[in-house]
């Protein structure tokens, strides 16, 4: 009960953060805390997400018990709610094994010390410039014991890790690259050598901490308030209103602006929602009808994994990495972009081949026990989660749907199953719909609130989420693939 308690105290603390800081308007402070010079942190942004009401995550969070065993789980292993948490509110089946899979990886026994782990987690992270991430891991690896040197930049790590940079930038960005040679050199490196068990430890930490970078930025994750940008000791200065107000997300006159913006277009997403489920009523009827040969199949994947190269965001543009994160990782100007601007190929990874449930999924649990099988499980639970609702309809088979999503993001890594026809991709998914997954997935870092806004307009921010979870865990499967893949061939 006390835990249970501390945590929903956290949870309340977490979003409620006007109730702490007091407001002379609402009666709420004395002042007296001014009057003793005393300089307190006020929360910039509103709540948990930049993209998603802080109300909407306070009154889901409330409502559900659920929820509040999680919350005290996670309060427990960690010692706070973390906003990555608090937005995962909309999905307690994925968070509970969310929380269970990162509190296994980064706590429980394992071939890895556990400062060790959450330097893998910085330099994942870092990759994309989530500075979210690293500044919640700097502190977590301080707090095992880490050395602080080590935070100076890569180059002040041991070895070792400075060896395991390679990997991260090509695992983080072109996966597909990977070689049985990437390997080697990792296991052979005289006695800066990894062994394999310690190798699978880091390359699931690695696409772990790579595709939760994707949510922080998909999601709109807003720093935590102890954090860099998480606070500030100025007050606000906005005339006619209230303190209180513009802490809890009250902001009349950003909503105002929203709201008229958005009911422009509110006909036309409500059509696009009917558009899309008339759609999927369409392709099932055409799957019933008749099937497409192998050769068609084939013909529709190529077609579809070179105009992915071309999806691009009108408002693409470089984004410089902060020194604070660019110096956790090495060769800065890496990324996916280099690769699909000047139309390299992407060789074919056929799932019928190697794929996770036959080949990786054994190795992993082979090498590093359990964490197969509670990968495998989140997984499972975010390809096949559904409450059969979309938008405004209830009673819904979104699976059709689920699975373009899944296989647009597995296709964009060039990775293609022989039994899926990818001309349903095109009916099923917009440009603007595609220019979310491709930068979340590939590039997170470009993400922004109008990308967010503009896909799916007509649809709840839990469906978003879920969204991103779909796009978190693909991602993470298909970079595994690849890694795994490379570590099979090595040993045989």
């Amino acid at each position: 009960m006390r835990l249970a308690a501390a945590a929903n105290e956290a949870y309340t603390a977490s979003l409620a953060v006007s109730e702490l800081l007091g407001c002379k308007q609402c009666a709420g402070g004395s002042g007296q805390d001014e009057e003793l010079g005393i300089r307190i942190p006020q929360p910039l942004g509103q709540g948990p997400s930049r993209f998603i009401p802080e109300k909407e995550i306070l009154q889901v969070g409330s409502e559900d018990a659920q929820m509040h065993a999680l919350f005290a789980d996670s309060f427990a292993a960690l010692g706070r709610l973390d906003n990555i948490t608090l937005v995962m509110v909309f999905h307690p089946q994925y968070l509970e094994s969310f929380l269970k899979t990162q509190h296994y990886l980064l706590q429980m026994d394992g071939p890895l010390p556990l400062h060790y782990r959450h330097y893998i987690g910085i330099m994942a992270a870092a990759r994309h410039q989530c500075s979210y991430l690293v500044n919640l891991h700097v502190n977590d690896f301080l707090h095992v014991g880490g050395d602080p040197k080590w935070l100076n930049g890569l180059e002040n790590a041991p070895q070792k890790l400075q060896n395991l940079g390679e990997l991260n930038k090509v695992l983080a960005h072109r996966p597909w690259l990977i070689t049985k040679e990437h390997i080697e050199g990792l296991l052979k490196a005289e006695e800066h050598s990894w062994s394999l068990a310690e190798l699978v430890h880091a390359v699931v930490l690695l696409t772990h901490y790579h595709s939760l970078a994707s949510f922080t930025f998909g999601c709109g994750i807003s720093p935590e308030i102890h954090c860099d940008g998480g606070h500030t000791f100025r007050p606000p200065s906005v005339s006619n209103y209230c303190i209180c107000d513009i802490t809890n997300g009250n902001h009349g006159m950003d909503e105002m602006q929203v709201n008229s913006a958005g009911n422009i277009s509110v006909s036309d997403s409500f059509f696009e929602v009917e558009a899309l489920m008339e759609k999927m009523k369409q392709l099932q009827e055409c799957r019933d009808e008749e099937e497409a040969s192998q050769e068609e199949m084939a013909s529709r994947f190529e077609i579809e994994k070179r105009e992915s190269m071309f999806v691009f965001s009108s408002d693409d543009e470089e984004v410089t990495p902060a020194r604070d994160v660019s110096r956790h990782f090495e060769d800065t100007s890496y990324g996916y972009k280099d690769f699909s601007r000047h139309g390299m190929h992407v060789p074919t990874f056929r799932v019928q081949d190697y794929c996770w449930e036959d080949h990786g999924y054994s190795l992993v649990n082979r090498l590093y026990p359990d964490v197969g099988q509670l990968i495998d499980e989140k997984f499972h639970i975010a390809y096949n989660l559904t409450y059969n609702t979309m938008a405004m309809h209830k009673d819904v088979d979104t699976s059709m749907l689920r699975r373009a999503i899944w296989n647009y993001i597995h296709c964009m890594f060039g990775i293609r199953y022989d039994d899926y026809d990818y001309g349903e991709i095109n009916q099923l998914l917009d440009r603007s719909f595609k220019v979310y997954i491709k930068t979340v997935v590939c590039t997170p870092e470009k993400v922004t609130k109008r990308m967010y806004d503009s896909f799916w307009r007509q649809f709840k921010h839990s469906e978003k989420v879920h969204v991103n979870l779909l796009l978190i865990e693909a991602r993470m499967q298909a970079e595994l693939l690849y890694a795994l893949r490379a570590i099979t061939r090595y040993m045989t």
